[in-house]
Parts: structure tokens; C-alpha cells; sequence
């Protein structure tokens, strides 16, 4: 038996609510239960004046009717729509003409005959327009936009529907007034076009290759189970006939207190908060929940093998089925995972399959359900090697397991490791009310949860070695994801609408009580670095320090005062170097070193910046240093090692050229930049293959000789400085010159790549003018009120009203440097036979700003809330006097953000876009199947050029 450290302890507090906490827990979380049975989780965090609000509803696309598969995520879109009260100009007249459509989708869903279908869905349509005149488009998000929330958004999932907001503390009542007023009723308005969004979403998953291989490996792990039996998105079918009638009978069943949870962590108060709550939701009605069947799967007994197509780098997926999440088979099953793959690239998989580059890549990972779960294993081989010997690969690493084969160490470390990753992850509001939901929705209580470390140091290497000669039997599911054409892809054809009203100017009651019920301002705080950030100097170097108050992990970072631009192979030296070893310690041994003392190394390189970072445990950050000068003053070359590398190398160009999300990156930077940039500026196959392993890692072994500076952040900067100064040469090398890269004009250019895919997406990218810091307030504005959001202009205009996409936004981007361009991007991803009416809509929207003052005064407010309401924190004090100097401001720039906004206009951001928007050229980047490209309607778009993968690649 384990002695439980975490035990629930019971209280009443001052104003005689009855809450529990745990005993040692030193995040201090309440968990209180009201009388309807509605779970409450407050914990504080002052961080910011914010609180990170999720509620958590225990149903997803698990309860799914069986014939309207679907429908939990799309009544997770229309909780956005509104109510009776939020939404509507007329409740009564609407309320009429919502139940006509309810009932023609009941005709609609019933009728087979594909004639009087159509001539439904098209009465449908007609009496939408009707109601559509009463509708006002977005207002949830407007009320909740007003409150100066972030982060609005939702997610449906097997057996959870999650609602999220950020909102200022201040803000809290009128958050819960808006969410009572959503949870208390459904009301489906604008239906039939969120419906066409929701088409969208479905088609664009059909372009996803992860999910291509997710539904058939689930499918054959739970053969009678919702997991594998019901998609979150819903079957083609029951999408093109849904029911309102059922939305509303699942929202009365399963929304109810009794089945949700509120979780509050932020700068609030226990008592006020508890009280709030109870005054709003405490008066909704428990409700008994519907009987449900358990569906019991019977043990997989052999091998079952699928396969499925795409365009993509051919890969393999292994799957045993595990019992559920919290059990000793998930967790043993969870501990095995990170046995072979792990955060410090330490295990089987790391050591012996990517370490050695025997394939291109291969990872070991579990997935806890509220219902089962599962252990997989994915690995992608070299192109000279076939799915079947990849498997076999990643088998015999588990009969490692089995046999004991795996260091004694290594369980240790990777507790020590769990215990870390879980004290990061609950030092910020988000991630504590992240874990706080996910232990609510899987049935666990808060107890359990913290007890859950303790339980994991108990397991013995005999307790792994028995487990996986018990679990890992021919009892699993191959998925084999080869290369081809994907003759799975069902698309569901646009039914054909027209565009409703949106009401932009219209505002219900509810709204403007929402925005009169004035609170009292947050007043903003802006950072004084000089006082935040204390400047040493040891031999010679910048030392900058920033103390750590939440816990004791640590971090350096020595910052390069070069990059990619001063040295085009730079990037590629870091990534070699993790190949390879020393003369003490082999490749593998340095990732086993790293990963026993719990600290974790970092490379990154970016055109004027290399960052070398540690981070783990303050008492282990020295030993971290020790190990990495001595990786990289020592670094040992080794050609078989090297050309190995070349080959991977080489391989991951191909794959990434089969990735349609990768070459939608490519296009955009060609469509960009043209043919001379950063991106396709990098080492040939030629150099690759003539050079030798030494031209890169006397590139590390002289690293340090360069100039540099050390950013400390931790505890004890005393103890720091005490030892940092003998990890440090003498600077003897100067920083090479950068290479200067051409930021030509755009305009009049369309560049396609072809892709085998559902949707078409496109995206215009136009060079603006020099960067301006004073435009910064302008640009926030703008993009909050036309571009991106959901109550944003074109977000209406597109989604809401037109339903011609189910992502298009308009983006206005300053630069990061002075000296050098913005630049506005428009994006859309639809339906091919929708791509040209789209495009036709949002030019529409960009040849002549709207001017719609109320959402203009919303969007200026809500940026003025989140400013005052951000506190800067952490590590990113130092390293946003690093982005700020590349502009030439050596102060909290966001006062002078603030202020700017608290003046602004709309005349000021029309001037901003008559002067720095409206006249910008635009480049064009389209992928797509080429035979659903219309030319003609391209043409009209500027000169079309179709280019290959190694234009836009470079490779």
C-alpha cells in the first residue's frame, strides 16, 4: 500500500460554504459543490489581474445519437449564437420562424427522394432569410469581447466539450451573468449557415493526414465502441441531414449543473467568487442524466492490420488497447511509453532508433480515455526501407522491455522527470485550470490526481518487466499510411445558400445592459526593466538575471549575437552536433548524462540569433553547463555518423515535400520573397555530400570564443556568478558580416502548386510600407475590429453571413525590426467551387473600409482591457528588452500602445488604412488540385505561374 500524502480535507468557510482541499497541495485549490450538484474549482494565481475560466462539460461526440453523429461539436458551435436574450431584435417573431426551420429539417432528414430534398432545403433557405432579420450575428462574442477576454474558443472531444475565456478579475460577474444567461438555454439561430461552416471543417479534416490514420487506427481499436465508432466531426451523412429537434433534446440532457464544472484559477478571491457563482448558476435545475449502457469491448486476440493512402511520407502506427486513464495498466502503460521515448531523448526509440538514424524518425506515446485508452507507437522509415521493416524495428525495442533490457536509472529519471513536467505545468493560471478540467472530465477527483506522482514512484523495474510481458502480446493495431492517392475522401457538397442579414449596428437589451454595467478600471502596470533585470558583467561578458518566485526550476541561455544570416550553416551544425559524442561519452551517453540530472539543452537559430538554453532543477544547472562545454569543446566527428545525418537530412526535404502544410508554407514565403530568401537559401545536396564532418563542428568547438551574453534566470544569483566565470574563454573571434537578403515589392503575380486535396486554400500577401512603433496601437485595433476574431469584419462577413469559408482572416503584421517592411496577409481555405466568390467578397471588404461604429468602440475597448490587464512576467522580461531593442525602445513599450489607443478613433484608423493598406499590392499563393482550379477567374487575380516544389523549396 502506498501511504497518500495528498488527502481531501473537509471546511466550511466564513459565509458557510462547505468546500474541500487537499492537504500539501501548494496550489491550495478549493473544490466546492452547490446544490444542484454543479462542481466548482477556485484556486488563485497573481500572476495578472485575470482568471483563466474553463467550463467543462462531461459529454462529447461519445453520446452522439447514433443516427446524428456530430452533434456535440456542432452544438458546441451554436452555444456561440446567442440565446433569447443575447442575439435577437425580436425574440418572439424569430422564436416563430426558428421552429418552422426545426420542423423542415425533420421533414428534410425524413424525405428520401433527392428532388423534394433540395426543394426543402431551398424553403429552408428562404425562411432563414426571413429569420435572419431578426438575428444578431456574434453577439456572444461581442459581450464577452467587451469584458477584454482572450482566448475565446471551444473544443469537443470523446467524452468532453470545453468552454474557454480569459477575462479580466474585474469582469467576473458580468462573465458569469453572460455565461448563465448561454448554459440556462439552446437557441439555434443562423443554422443552416453555421451548418455550411461546419461542412468546411469537416472537408478540410478530409485534408488531414494525422486524422486519415487516427479514425482507421481507432476504428479498429474500438470496433463497437464510440471511441472508434463515432468521429468528433460526424459521418457525411448525418451532417447533410441534421435535427434541431435532437440538438436541443441533447443540450436539456447533458447540460445540466450536475454534468458541468466551473474552473477558476487567477487573481480572485475565494468567498466573492463562490458567492458570484452561486447567485448565477446556482439557481439552474440538477437533472437526473440519461442511462447509459456501458459498451464493452472484447480483448483483442490478434494482429488486425489496415492501410490507408495519402500524398504524405509513408509511416507506420502500432496500437495496443489500454484499460482507462488512472488505472495501473494506463499508467504502467504511460511509464513504458516514456521507457522508449522520452523529453530528454533518452529511451529505446531516442537511443536506438533516432539517435542512430536507422529510420527517419519513430516515437513512443499513450493516450488515457475516460473509457480505455491506448498505447502507440509511430514510426516513419527511410525510403530504401518498407513499412513492414519498420515495425519490426520498433518490436524488438519492446522485447527490450520485456527482457529487462533497460538501465536502472532510467525509471528514476523519468518520475524526476514527470515531477518536473508537472511542476511547470501547474505554475501558470492556464496550465493549473487545464489539469484541474482533464481530472474533472475523466471522473477523477483532485485527491487522486496529486496523489498520482506518488503511485508512479512506486512502480519497480519488476512491476514494468512483468506488465509488458503480459500486455504486449499479437493483441495490437497495425496502420500502414502509405504513399498514393486517398480514395477515402468524402466531401460534402455545398447545399447552396444565400447570404443572411448580420445586423452589424443592431444590439439586444441584454448586450447593452452588458456594456453600460460599467466596472471600475483595471489600471495598467508597465514594466520597469532597469529595475527588473540586474546587469553583472564576468570576464568581459553581459550577465543579465531575473529572479524565479514561483519554483525552483532554473534556466541560462547564452545569447549569440549571430544567426543564419551571419552563417548560413550555423542551423545545421546545432542539429548535427546532436548526433554526436565526445571522447569520454558517446552520442547516447551525453542524452542519458542530461536526462539523469533532469536537465534539458535547446538549440535555436534564427537569422540574427543563435540560443543555447538549459533548463531543469537550480541545484543541477551547473552540472547542465559542465556538460554542455564539454559536448562542445570536444565534440568528436565521425563520417559514418555524418553521412547518415546527410541521408536523414535529405529524406525529411523529401518528406516535407509531400506535406501540404508545409508547402503552403513554402508557397507563401515564395509568394513573398520570390525566389532569393532565407528559406530557400540553405546547403545543397552537393555540399552536403562533399563536406566532411569537421567543416561543422569546429564551428561548435569555437562557439564560445565569439561574443556573447548569459541570461540567468533562477534563485541564487550569487551562486550563479560564483561558477559561471570558469565556463568562460576569452573572446578571440569577431562576428562575421550578415548577408543581406532582398525584401522585393509585390503585386500582380499568382503563384499555384498543385496538392491532391479536398478544400483550395489561398492566401495574398502584400509588401507594406517601413515599420512604424507609433502604429502599433492602430494595428492592434485593426486587426481586433476588421481581420481577425469572431466578431471581426470579415469573420461576419465570410463565415456568419455568407458562409463561404470556414477560416478567412485578414492580418496586418508589424515588423519585428526596424528598418525593414510590414506586411498584410488575407487568407481563405473553402470549398474550390466557393474559392472565387470568396475572394470576390473579401476584395469587397478591403476596397473600402466599413465603418461600423459600435464594434469599432468594442474593439478599441477590449484592447485597452487586455493591455491593462497583461502583466509581464517570467523569463519574458529579459527577453522582451530583446525584441524591443531591434525597434530602438528601451522601455515598456505598451504604455505608449495604451495611450495611443485610449485616443484613438475611427477616423484615425480609416487614415491608417487609406495610408498603409489600401494601396498595397498583393502577390497571390493558391494550393490546390488543379483540375477544381477556375483560370478564367484566376487570370483576373494578376499573371499565373505554376511552380514546382524546388522553386519554392529551394531544394
Amino acid at each position: 500500500m502506498i501511504d497518500r500524502k495528498y488527502k481531501e480535507t473537509v471546511h466550511t468557510a466564513p459565509n458557510n460554504y462547505e468546500y474541500i482541499t487537499i492537504t500539501h497541495d501548494e496550489n491550495r485549490v478549493r473544490i466546492y459543490t452547490l446544490k444542484n450538484g454543479l462542481k466548482v474549482f477556485l484556486a488563485q494565481n497573481f500572476d495578472a489581474p485575470r482568471i483563466q475560466t474553463f467550463i467543462p462539460v462531461r459529454t462529447g461526440s461519445n453520446n452522439d445519437p447514433a443516427d446524428n453523429t456530430g452533434l456535440a461539436h456542432y452544438l458546441e458551435h451554436m452555444m456561440f449564437k446567442g440565446t433569447s436574450r443575447i442575439g435577437t431584435q425580436n425574440w418572439e417573431k424569430e422564436k416563430e420562424l426558428l421552429n418552422q426551420i426545426s420542423a423542415l429539417y425533420e421533414d428534410h432528414k425524413a424525405e428520401q427522394d433527392p428532388e423534394k430534398k433540395k426543394a426543402i432545403y431551398k424553403k429552408i433557405d428562404e425562411v432563414s432569410q426571413e429569420a435572419s432579420q431578426y438575428a444578431i450575428a456574434n453577439e456572444y462574442d461581442k459581450a464577452i469581447s467587451s469584458l477584454g477576454a482572450t482566448g475565446t474558443n471551444a473544443h469537443t472531444w470523446f467524452d468532453e466539450t470545453v468552454y474557454k475565456n480569459n477575462i479580466p478579475n474585474n469582469e467576473l460577474e458580468k462573465w458569469l451573468k453572460i455565461e448563465k444567461e448561454r448554459f440556462s438555454e439552446m437557441t439555434l439561430r443562423l443554422f443552416h449557415t453555421e451548418l455550411e461552416s461546419v461542412y468546411e471543417e469537416f472537408n478540410r479534416a478530409q485534408d488531414n493526414d494525422t486524422r486519415l490514420v487516427s479514425y482507421e487506427l481507432m476504428d479498429a481499436l474500438f470496433p463497437t465502441h464510440p471511441n472508434g465508432q463515432q468521429t468528433t466531426l460526424g459521418k457525411p451523412e448525418h451532417l447533410k441531414n441534421p435535427s434541431m429537434k435532437a440538438i436541443h433534446k441533447y443540450f436539456d440532457e447533458y447540460y445540466v449543473p450536475n454534468n458541468y464544472a466551473m474552473v477558476l484559477v487567477g487573481d480572485l478571491d475565494f468567498e466573492e467568487t463562490i458567492q458570484l457563482v452561486d447567485q448565477y448558476f446556482g439557481a439552474l435545475p440538477y437533472k437526473q442524466l440519461p442511462q447509459k449502457t456501458p459498451v464493452i469491448e472484447r480483448p483483442i486476440t490478434e494482429i488486425v492490420e489496415r492501410t490507408v493512402k495519402s500524398p504524405t511520407t509513408p509511416r507506420v502506427q502500432l496500437a495496443w488497447r489500454t484499460d482507462s486513464y488512472g488505472t495501473k495498466e494506463a499508467m504502467l502503460a504511460d511509464v513504458v511509453a516514456n521507457i522508449l521515448s522520452n523529453r530528454g531523448e533518452a529511451g529505446l526509440l531516442d537511443l536506438h532508433i533516432n539517435q542512430t538514424q536507422k529510420m527517419l524518425w519513430a516515437q513512443a506515446f499513450s493516450v488515457g480515455l475516460k473509457q480505455y485508452g491506448y498505447f502507440s507507437i509511430v514510426a516513419v522509415p527511410k525510403e530504401t526501407q518498407t513499412l513492414e521493416e519498420a515495425k519490426q524495428m520498433v518490436l524488438e525495442e519492446i522485447e527490450l522491455i520485456k527482457k529487462g533490457d533497460f538501465p536502472d536509472w532510467m525509471l528514476p529519471a523519468i518520475i524526476n522527470d514527470f515531477k518536473l513536467q508537472r511542476m511547470k505545468g501547474l505554475e501558470t493560471a492556464e496550465g493549473l485550470a487545464t489539469t484541474l478540467y482533464d481530472s474533472y472530465i475523466k471522473g477523477r477527483t483532485w485527491e487522486e490526481e496529486l496523489n498520482e506522482m506518488d503511485e508512479y514512484a512506486s512502480f519497480t523495474k519488476e512491476d514494468v518487466i512483468r506488465f509488458a510481458n503480459t500486455f504486449f502480446k499479437d493483441n495490437y493495431v497495425v496502420v500502414n499510411k502509405e504513399k498514393g492517392i486517398n480514395d477515402r475522401l468524402l466531401r460534402v457538397e455545398n447545399p447552396g445558400i444565400t447570404p443572411v442579414k448580420i445586423n452589424r449596428d443592431a444590439q439586444s437589451e441584454f448586450l447593452k445592459e452588458i456594456l453600460s454595467d460599467v466596472t471600475e478600471d483595471i489600471k495598467p502596470e508597465f514594466i520597469n526593466y532597469q529595475k527588473e533585470i540586474t546587469i553583472d558583467e564576468i570576464k568581459g561578458k553581459k550577465l543579465s538575471f531575473v529572479r524565479n518566485k514561483y519554483n525552483d526550476i532554473a534556466q541560462v541561455h547564452f545569447i549569440f549575437p549571430f544567426g543564419s544570416d551571419h552563417d548560413r550553416d550555423l542551423g545545421i551544425s546545432t542539429q548535427l552536433l546532436q548526433y554526436l559524442g565526445t571522447d569520454n561519452l558517446s552520442p547516447e551517453d551525453l542524452k542519458k548524462e542530461f536526462f539523469k540530472i533532469g536537465v534539458s539543452n535547446d538549440f535555436k537559430t534564427s537569422n540574427d540569433q543563435l540560443l543555447i538554453s538549459l533548463s531543469g532543477l537550480e541545484e543541477n544547472i551547473e552540472k547542465g553547463i559542465d556538460l554542455l562545454q564539454h559536448w562542445m569543446h570536444d565534440v568528436k566527428p565521425d563520417q559514418n555518423i555524418y553521412n547518415q545525418f546527410v541521408g536523414t537530412v535529405l529524406e525529411n526535404r523529401q518528406a516535407m515535400k509531400k506535406d501540404k502544410n508545409r508547402i503552403m508554407t513554402a508557397l507563401t514565403n515564395y509568394t513573398k520573397l520570390g525566389t532569393t530568401s532565407r528559406f530557400t537559401d540553405v546547403i545543397s545536396k552537393e555540399e552536403l555530400e562533399s563536406s566532411g564532418p569537421e567543416v561543422f563542428t569546429d564551428r561548435m568547438k569555437k562557439l564560445f570564443k565569439y561574443p556573447y551574453q548569459v541570461f540567468f534566470y533562477g534563485k541564487d544569483f550569487e551562486s550563479f556568478k560564483g561558477y559561471i566565470g570558469q565556463y568562460m574563454e576569452t573572446e578571440s573571434l569577431q562576428v562575421p558580416e550578415p548577408k543581406q537578403y532582398p525584401e522585393p515589392a509585390t503585386g500582380g503575380n499568382v503563384y499555384f502548386t498543385t496538392y491532391d486535396m479536398v478544400q483550395m486554400e489561398m492566401s495574398k500577401i502584400g509588401k507594406g510600407n517601413e515599420v512604424n512603433p507609433q502604429h502599433f496601437g492602430k494595428i492592434n485595433v485593426f486587426n481586433e475590429y476588421f481581420g481577425r476574431g469572431l466578431s471581426s469584419i470579415v469573420f461576419q462577413e465570410m463565415r456568419e453571413s455568407k458562409s463561404l469559408a470556414y477560416s478567412a482572416y485578414v492580418s496586418y503584421a508589424a515588423n519585428a525590426e526596424l528598418k525593414h517592411p510590414d506586411y498584410i496577409t488575407t487568407y481563405i481555405g473553402t470549398q474550390p467551387d466557393k474559392l472565387m466568390i470568396a475572394v470576390d467578397t473579401l476584395n469587397e471588404l478591403m476596397n473600402e473600409l466599413p465603418e461600423v461604429t459600435i464594434q469599432f468602440e468594442n474593439a478599441r475597448n477590449a484592447a485597452l482591457k487586455q493591455i491593462a490587464s497583461t502583466r509581464v512576467t517570467r523569463n519574458n522580461i529579459f527577453f522582451n528588452t530583446l525584441r524591443l531593442k531591434k525597434l530602438n525602445i528601451y522601455h515598456d513599450f505598451r504604455k505608449d500602445i495604451y495611450e495611443q489607443i485610449q485616443k484613438l478613433t475611427f477616423e484615425d484608423i480609416r487614415q491608417f488604412y487609406e495610408t498603409e493598406i489600401k494601396s498595397v499590392q498583393f502577390n497571390t499563393a493558391i494550393i490546390g488540385k488543379k483540375e477544381n482550379l477556375n483560370m478564367e477567374a484566376v487570370q483576373k487575380m494578376g499573371t499565373f505561374k505554376e511552380v514546382d516544389l524546388k522553386d519554392i523549396f529551394g531544394h
